[in-house]
């Protein structure tokens, strides 16, 4: 159908508007992509750039057949994700309902006090977060040892750092620092169900716990599945606190070794931009399919009002 007068100057000037972000799409996004998709059929030497050599699909092969510690980072990865995303959601959600109660005094303060560590940089979040789980002068294990009397200060008591079994609680518990984004999300989510259904379910004698799981939770589940798909993306992409905490030695025991840290240390250590670009690709194929995934099924636990049975 061909359009109006009207209609392509609405295009036109439509184009005009989003062209800067068009052009620092294609510029800043999707060239370096197409230039790191090439790499990865290259030996490219950040150190000798003139030392290239084409080599084809043998840094894939290495990649997927030969490189035991890809597939121990994609692992690492992955477990660490299962055990901080519902500790992480769990807290900001339930955050989120606290801010939400009308029975809460000093609502606003609360909210402000909540997101506020979110403005601070996250390096400066991991250094504070070094201090207070460090074994010896750390209050954590200062406060534990007087109140339980358990010996958890020193090399003998609780090393949140340094224990394989605390350190994922530990890296959980500083991302915690930055949870105020996800609280936010929630808190909008929670503000759009409609009162008239809590309402309605008061009348009917629905207890606070059948509220919650009978309209909060349905409703919510749009916003879940953003925060899902976005939280999924950013663990793929794992680098900060451990890399701030321990300069990516994968310390305590290789516990730490993510796939983001085993292409930092490709790219950069090692200078060997066509492998690390390859790692760059196992990554973004990972979020591309946990991503396909959660799309693929959100039929079925995603509820939208307007959805209809």
């Amino acid at each position: 159908m061909k359009k109006s007068p009207l209609q392509r100057w609405e295009t036109r000037w439509g184009l005009f508007f989003i062209a800067p972000w068009l052009i620092g799409f294609l510029l800043f996004n999707i060239a370096p992509m197409i230039a790191s998709l090439g790499f990865t059929t290259m030996h490219f030497d950040l150190a000798n750039p003139d030392q290239q050599s084409f080599v084809g699909a043998d840094n894939w092969v290495r990649a997927l057949t030969n490189d035991p510690l890809v597939w121990t980072g994609i692992g690492k990865t992955l477990l660490f994700t299962l055990f901080t995303l519902p500790v992480g959601f769990g807290f900001a959600l339930v955050a989120a309902l606290l801010l939400n109660s009308r029975l809460l005094l000093g609502t606003k303060l609360f909210r402000t006090l909540f997101y506020l560590p979110t403005m601070i940089p996250l390096v400066a979040g991991v250094i504070i977060w070094a201090g207070i789980l460090n074994e010896y002068s750390g209050w954590y294990n200062q406060i534990i040892q007087a109140v339980s009397g358990y010996k958890a200060v020193g090399a003998g008591g609780l090393r949140w750092l340094a224990s394989p079994g605390l350190v994922y609680f530990s890296y959980t518990l500083i991302g915690l620092w930055s949870v105020g984004n996800t609280m936010l999300i929630f808190l909008a989510g929670l503000q759009g169900v409609p009162t008239e259904l809590y309402e309605a379910a008061e009348v009917d004698g629905a207890s606070w716990w059948a509220r919650l799981w009978k309209i909060t939770v349905p409703m919510l589940t749009p916003v879940l599945f953003y925060n899902v798909v976005i939280g999924i993306i950013g663990l793929m992409q794992y680098f900060l606190v451990p890399f701030v905490l321990n300069g990516g030695s994968g310390f305590p025991e290789g516990w730490t070794n993510f796939i983001m840290i085993y292409f930092y240390k490709q790219t950069f250590d090692y200078n060997n931009m066509g492998y690390g670009s390859v790692v760059a690709w196992i990554i973004f194929f990972l979020g591309l399919v946990f991503t396909a995934l959660l799309f693929g099924t959100s039929r079925r636990w995603v509820f939208y009002a307007g959805d209809k049975e």
